[in-house]
């Protein structure tokens, strides 16, 4: 059971995992260390529990298909005077079981024990609406 604490985030334009990747190998999704960075206009108040193993979970198309491993937290300024945070995250993209999500603002915390679990490496969902793989995953065909 993961007792992690974690983000769920919408991925805005992204129309696929692969598509999430394209935008995050480009240099404008990439901070000066070459790693893909999310920047936000709120500091994580849970930071310290993030970084103890916690992950972004990406909203793809209405539902969570993907997670990355959070690295660390970033200030960032971009000259206006104004305090953001870059969430710094692991080039691996983790395929997940398929949960459905309505749209949301900004980012919310996604406790562990009831994040969608990982798929097997090297597995990817079908190419199926995620209603469909939805529920498939709770009756638990993976």
């Amino acid at each position: 059971m993961d007792n992690s604490l974690h983000l769920i985030k919408l991925s805005v334009g992204t129309e696929s995992v692969e598509s999430l990747a394209v935008w995050q190998a480009s240099s404008r999704s990439q901070g000066p260390d070459g790693l893909s960075r999310h920047v936000t206009r709120m500091w994580p108040k849970r930071a310290a529990e993030l970084l103890d193993g916690g992950s972004i979970y990406w909203v793809i198309k209405g539902a969570i298909q993907v997670r990355q491993r959070i690295l660390r937290l970033d200030e960032v300024d971009n000259g206006d005077g104004i305090r953001r945070c870059a969430i710094v995250l692991d080039p691996e993209l983790i395929r997940t079981t398929t949960a459905l999500r309505r749209p949301f603002q900004g980012w919310r915390y996604l406790d562990g024990r009831t994040a969608p679990v990982d798929l097997p490496r090297g597995r990817a969902n079908a190419d199926l609406p995620p209603t469909l793989l939805a529920a498939l995953s709770e009756i638990g065909v993976r």
